[in-house]
């Protein structure tokens, strides 16, 4: 163990935890959504995130970015931004509406066993990613540099990227919006109605079909707008790429309290920076080991998670 050198780096470690820890939170929302309202654990979602990543690169690609191209002017990033972020939302959103209606819905039809659910969202899970893997040959794919990282300005000597407030600065809005849109619209009260009691939130005329695919929706775009980060961070994609993140970001809604908005967001946080500073103390090798380990203890001694609270007793 480096204490020196750890705490040299500490503040850089931190925030380069947060950001990487935001794009958990962001694919962690699609876990506590779902689970808040069906008690499933859709781990297709991390395929949903993949599909995110793939779309984006090839929305930039039909716009003429690749690998080899300069970093376009302000006006051409904006276009290439927003058109990336629209079709991997729109994507993911679609991906995760066809997961629903295909697998999960006639299940729900037939009163299927919970294991039914969970051992068809493994296969959902693997078919996306195969059909990917067949369809790109299993080969990485890297992305165009749209935002050379560049330090705006120091915090205790770290130093801060357009790159790192981007993506802090996205997540908090996307978090905040859903937060606000579940806890104080219309159809947010019919999800937190459904999540709470399906039987008679339908008796009050709660439509629970239309529900459950608002929260396929929603989850989706969440993850697609993680995989357009992920983009820009790590800067490539592959047909597995959703595997490691997907655990980690239900580690993290797990680790917030799993069917709580804002557990995810402070478990993907948390996560994030956690991993950072065991790479710190022990080396990278240790990054990935630390995460799920933390999570393992904090749950001998708070099985809910850290805030615990479920969406359907979610108060506006």
């Amino acid at each position: 163990m480096n204490f020196d050198e750890f705490f040299q780096n500490f503040p850089a470690l931190t925030i380069t935890g947060l950001e990487q820890g935001a794009i958990y939170a962001l694919v962690a929302l699609g876990y506590t959504l779902v689970y808040g309202v069906l008690r499933l654990i859709n781990f297709a979602h991390s395929e949903v995130f993949m599909v995110g990543t793939f779309t984006a690169l090839w929305t930039w690609e039909a716009l003429g970015y690749n690998q080899n191209s300069p970093a376009p002017a302000f006006g051409a990033l904006l276009i290439a931004l927003v058109a990336g972020l629209v079709v991997a939302a729109l994507a993911s959103a679609a991906t995760a509406v066809t997961v629903e209606l295909v697998a999960y819905r006639p299940l729900r039809k037939r009163n299927a066993p919970p294991l039914a659910f969970l051992i068809t969202a493994i296969g959902a899970s693997f078919v996306l990613a195969e059909s990917f893997g067949i369809g790109t040959e299993r080969a990485p794919f890297g992305m165009p540099t749209l935002i050379p990282s560049e330090t705006l300005f120091t915090v205790f000597g770290a130093a801060i990227t357009n790159v790192q407030l981007l993506i802090l600065g996205v997540t908090l809005v996307m978090m905040v919006g859903l937060d606000q849109f579940v806890n104080r619209s219309r159809l947010g009260r019919g999800i937190r109605a459904v999540a709470q009691d399906a039987d008679t939130a339908a008796l009050m005329g709660v439509n629970k079909n239309r529900v459950i695919l608002l929260v396929f929706v929603l989850g989706g775009i969440m993850a697609g707008v993680g995989a357009l980060l992920w983009n820009i961070k790590f800067g490539y994609t592959k047909f597995n790429v959703g595997f490691l993140i997907g655990l980690k970001a239900f580690a993290a809604a797990v680790l917030g309290g799993i069917g709580n908005l804002r557990g995810a967001l402070l478990g993907g946080l948390l996560l994030g920076v956690a991993e950072n500073y065991a790479a710190g103390l022990f080396g990278g090798d240790w990054k990935d080991f630390t995460g799920f380990v933390l999570l393992v203890v904090l749950l001998m001694f708070r099985p809910t998670g850290l805030l615990g609270e479920s969406l359907g007793r979610a108060r506006a």
